[in-house]
């Protein structure tokens, strides 16, 4: 992907009215199933795009709507397609918040991009790319697979967790309440190796 794209953002839908004007080649935008388009890609003029429409849970639930296999499969062959060309550009992932379905996504983009990338050396770039970063725990699980990452990349989102864990102690209570314990459980298991 390096040599793809020269500027690689996450961000969520209060951020988008900011890039509009950056030179946006392409954009990943991951919704609420019942939410509508952001008015500001009206301005985005006609970036390569794909949106996905699933919601941020990693666990069954009345009325929720799972990230599925299908899903990672075709952001992934999306991004196959997006780097297949080595044209410089700016990729942009985005969903409600900026924090989980777009960082999981990231981070599949870039290991699937770069096989010679080593999880850790990923988790970084996604942290370095949005410091706020708690990929969605199901997501990267599929894309663990797809990619063949032996559970390494899952291993990857664990580091991140444990590194916002470790700033924010009550992001334990927080992510726990929201149906997401297996995170917390991964991120408090990797706290020594993230140390």
């Amino acid at each position: 992907m390096t040599q793809a794209f020269s500027l690689l953002t996450v961000c969520g839908l209060d951020e988008l009215e900011s890039h509009a004007d950056r030179g946006v080649t392409h954009v990943l935008s991951i919704l609420d199933p019942a939410r509508d388009d952001h008015p500001a890609f009206a301005r985005y003029g006609d970036p390569r795009r794909l949106v996905m429409r699933f919601h941020d849970e990693i666990e069954p639930g009345p009325g929720v709507v799972l990230p599925e296999r299908d899903d990672v499969a075709a952001i992934l062959a999306w991004g196959r397609d997006s780097f297949a060309g080595g044209a410089d550009g700016h990729l942009l992932v985005h969903c409600h918040m900026g924090i989980s379905r777009s960082t999981a996504a990231m981070a599949m983009l870039l290991a699937e991009a770069h096989p010679e990338l080593a999880e850790a050396e990923i988790a970084e770039r996604v942290r370095a790319i949005r410091p706020i970063a708690w990929p969605n725990l199901r997501m990267m699980e599929f894309a663990d697979a797809l990619l063949r990452r032996d559970g390494r990349l899952v291993a990857a989102a664990a580091m991140l967790y444990a590194g916002n864990l470790a700033r924010r102690p009550d992001l334990a209570e927080v992510m726990t309440r929201l149906n997401r314990s297996r995170e917390v459980a991964l991120g408090l298991a990797a706290a020594p190796a993230a140390a």
